[in-house]
């Protein structure tokens, strides 16, 4: 029962922190020009990236960022600065990408910042250290399915984003795309503070 309980715990943190939902305005906009077709390549290829990546730096996230000089705020810093990019792309012009293949989009922007971002990172690398106490194996396996469940999830939910496209119509989605970019910002400020602060103490 511990175990299913420190999973859950796990698994809503990521998620609170992944926030697909939140995105789905973001995720819209950034694939308007896209042909429909392609679309599912684009959420494929950012869930595929974006679950890697969170595993990569669930294991080896503490040593990539030793070898590199690195530190968590260095990348709150760094991922609010490109999350800021995109937003005032948003609201000032729109989204118009071209791009050479869906899974250019998939990976970044949508994967990497949007899904997986400083936050979600730093979370996943906490998640293994938190319960290293209760052992190694222990710790992997919570973390690992942790990572997959809230990424499997995700794609559950990118999935249907076309049927809210329809529901919404394209002026609407581009209207409630900017209106989020607007909290993309103040998240992308809140990142690049956080960082400041840390580094400043």
């Amino acid at each position: 029962m511990d175990f299913i309980s420190d999973l859950v715990k796990a698994v809503i943190a990521l998620f609170i922190i992944v926030d697909p939902f939140g995105n789905i305005p973001i995720f819209i906009g950034l694939t308007e020009n896209i042909p429909e077709a392609q679309i599912k390549k684009v959420y494929n290829t950012a869930v595929i990236v974006g679950m890697a990546l969170l595993l990569v730096f669930a294991f080896a996230g503490t040593a990539i960022l030793d070898i590199f000089g690195l530190t968590i705020p260095s990348f709150e810093v760094a991922g609010g600065i490109l999350l800021l990019i995109i937003a005032v792309r948003i609201v000032v012009s729109g989204i118009h990408e071209t791009v050479e293949s869906p899974e250019s989009i998939g990976a970044v922007p949508i994967a990497i910042p949007l899904l997986v971002g400083p936050g979600a990172i730093t979370t996943t690398i906490i998640t293994l250290q938190s319960y290293s106490t209760e052992g190694a194996a222990i710790a992997v396996t919570i973390t690992v399915l942790a990572v997959v469940i809230v990424l499997s999830l995700t794609w559950v939910i990118l999935r249907f984003i076309n049927g809210i496209h329809k529901v919404l119509g394209k002026t609407g989605a581009v209207v409630i795309a900017r209106v989020m970019a607007l909290l993309i910002a103040a998240i992308a400020v809140q990142y690049i503070l956080t960082g400041v602060t840390h580094f400043i103490a």
